[in-house]
């Protein structure tokens, strides 16, 4: 496929072209990327998230910058996936994210591509897995996806990068706002960005606080003489266990930048040793082959089932003279 060598080739109009069709679901993208699958695995997906304005956009530009600097050590080629919201009235995105990622234009080592949610939930859209597959397979190092924003319901991107960064602000609620997000389950990395505002030491300390109890101390009792030990975990346990960093940033002036590229360079390199890298990968290809399954036994399903059995179906649920469960049960025996 001509398509796919140019790809593996590194031009990067073959892979504006081919993340298109990846995105528009077509034939000729489902065949790239199968063409382009056993060149993948190389890449370290960091998935950025957080609620609407903590500067995750910025932040991304800014970490671009650093992989692509002297300072890092040798440059790595960088690939950036921004999701954006798409409208639920018009269907349309503006795709704005890359406004903020100018400093990044003409650069031959960066690939930025916007895409649409397009109705998806979970803070993806449903051919970011894909994107990021031809990404990967293009030979970028370092792939950098930013969600949505829309708070409390992306987890999607833990399952799809290795390390997941969740950003905070000052400002932007109280602890029990944070607790609710659910960002002891997800992140990895925890930022405090925009770190120059007021409020930043309270942020910083309702995230400790919600961290020592998803990982508490180890517990403390007095022994037989009466003086007080600590009963510290088994090795086995201790060397397994990551404990999400908290590292500030001011995204606009760079500030904290190098030191977030080290601790999500100590993440990878923990995956590595421990094993965790190979456990989430089976992990995010599991539930990627499990969509999958998903989508394409639907479809093949309704090909089996006219469009006037369905409707009759769901005209008898909207009649309350069949429930869900058994119109399903009906349909599936059609």
């Amino acid at each position: 496929m001509e398509l796919v060598k140019s790809v593996l080739a590194g031009s990067r109009l073959a892979l504006a072209r081919a993340l298109t069709q990846i995105e528009n679901g077509t034939a000729e993208g489902r065949a790239a990327l199968t063409s382009l699958f056993p060149h993948t695995g190389a890449a370290h997906l960091i998935g950025v998230t957080g609620a609407p304005g903590t500067g995750k956009s910025s932040l991304v530009n800014q970490l671009a910058r650093y992989f692509r600097s002297p300072t890092a050590g040798e440059p790595r080629r960088v690939g950036i996936v921004a999701v954006d919201p798409s409208s639920p009235f018009t269907g349309g995105a503006i795709l704005g994210d890359r406004v903020r990622m100018r400093d990044l234009a003409g650069d031959p080592g960066v690939f930025i591509r916007s895409m649409a949610s397009r109705g998806s939930l979970g803070g993806l859209a449903a051919a970011t897995s894909g994107v990021v597959q031809a990404l990967d397979a293009a030979g970028f190092q370092v792939i950098l996806i930013e969600t949505v924003g829309a708070g409390q319901a992306e987890v999607d991107i833990a399952r799809l990068a290795h390390t997941t960064l969740v950003i905070e602000a000052p400002g932007l609620g109280d602890d029990i706002q944070a607790i609710k997000a659910g960002i002891l389950e997800i992140a990895d990395i925890l930022v405090v960005n925009k770190a120059d505002r007021p409020g930043v030491e309270t942020t910083e300390r309702a995230l400790r606080g919600m961290l020592q109890l998803a990982h508490p101390v180890p517990h403390i009792f007095q022994n037989h003489t009466g003086h007080k030990t600590s009963d510290p975990p088994a090795p086995q346990q201790a060397d397994i266990l990551w404990l999400p960093p908290i590292q500030r940033t001011v995204a606009t002036e760079g500030s904290g930048v190098p030191e977030l590229a080290a601790e999500i360079s100590r993440h990878h390199q923990f995956l590595t040793e421990t094993g965790e890298l190979l456990c989430r990968e089976r992990a995010r290809l599991q539930s990627e082959l499990d969509l999958l399954l998903r989508e394409t036994l639907v479809a093949r399903w309704r090909e089996n089932v006219s469009d006037d059995r369905y409707n009759q179906a769901l005209d008898q649920i909207l009649q309350r003279q069949l429930s869900p469960w058994q119109a399903v049960e009906e349909l599936l025996h059609a």
